[in-house]
């Protein structure tokens, strides 16, 4: 089976189309989202939409938390507060209420996969795992933990393997799961990059290869841009699409 996985869309529509369509000529078949619909971009209903009609395989992100009172934001900074406030009355009531209906992490024992939008120690908190002291911070859960954690929340690409005692992190973009050790897999951004690579990012997981390959897809920044120059937005949100950051 080959499985979609990807994160992060912060109202991103133009960023989304293309990688549904990509999905869609990879021939995937099933998507798996780790989270964060809305925040940042301008297209926070039309997101929604479309992913409704995507897939039932999401979970909660902490954005998605925020627009739908699960959470308190009050200390985030001031820019991603207002808009976490824009999009919480741009939504419709029926997609405030789904985003809010959406579990924190999903399970796939068959495949020994977990879903989660951050950290899945406290999946509530939506910790950050994007550093090697953060994966190293996880050794203590390892029993615990199922062997491959898809994760978004950084916006990064990163991929930590862990035995009960060691952490290594893994650079390569296409590689095969070890079954003696588990795995971190923060699968990045689709509308919202940060590693200096504006083009969306997606992934795919080969559960019968145990092959996993990290994608990455060119979209139409300047539209997507504009659209939150035009909504009066904070113009960062636009700008940092054409640099990736």
């Amino acid at each position: 089976m080959r499985l979609g996985i990807f994160s992060d869309v912060h109202g991103n529509l133009e960023a989304l189309q293309v990688v549904a369509s990509m999905y869609a000529d990879e021939k995937v078949d099933r998507l798996l989202f780790a989270g964060d619909l809305v925040g940042y971009g301008a297209s926070p209903n039309e997101c929604v939409d479309l992913m409704r009609n995507l897939t039932d395989e999401i979970v909660l992100g902490n954005h998605d938390a925020a627009v739908s009172g699960l959470m308190d934001y009050s200390y985030y900074y001031d820019a991603a507060r207002k808009v976490l406030d824009l999009h919480s009355e741009m939504l419709t009531k029926e997609n405030k209420e789904w985003l809010g209906s959406l579990p924190y992490s999903r399970v796939y024992p068959e495949h020994g996969i977990r879903l989660c939008h951050g950290s899945p120690v406290d999946e509530k908190e939506f910790d950050y795992i994007f550093a090697l002291e953060q994966a190293y911070g996880l050794l203590s859960y390892f029993d615990q933990l199922d062997q491959i954690t898809f994760i978004g929340h950084s916006h990064l690409c990163r991929v930590f393997a862990l035995t009960n005692r060691t952490v290594d992190e893994i650079s390569d973009r296409t590689f095969v799961i070890d079954s003696e050790r588990k795995y971190i897999i923060s699968v990045g951004s689709v509308g919202q990059p940060r590693d200096y690579d504006n083009r969306a990012s997606y992934t795919i997981f080969d559960t019968e290869s145990r092959v996993f390959e990290f994608k990455r897809v060119e979209y139409d920044i300047e539209t997507s841009a504009n659209k939150i120059f035009n909504a009066g937005m904070e113009r960062n949100f636009g700008n940092r699409l054409f640099i990736g950051v």
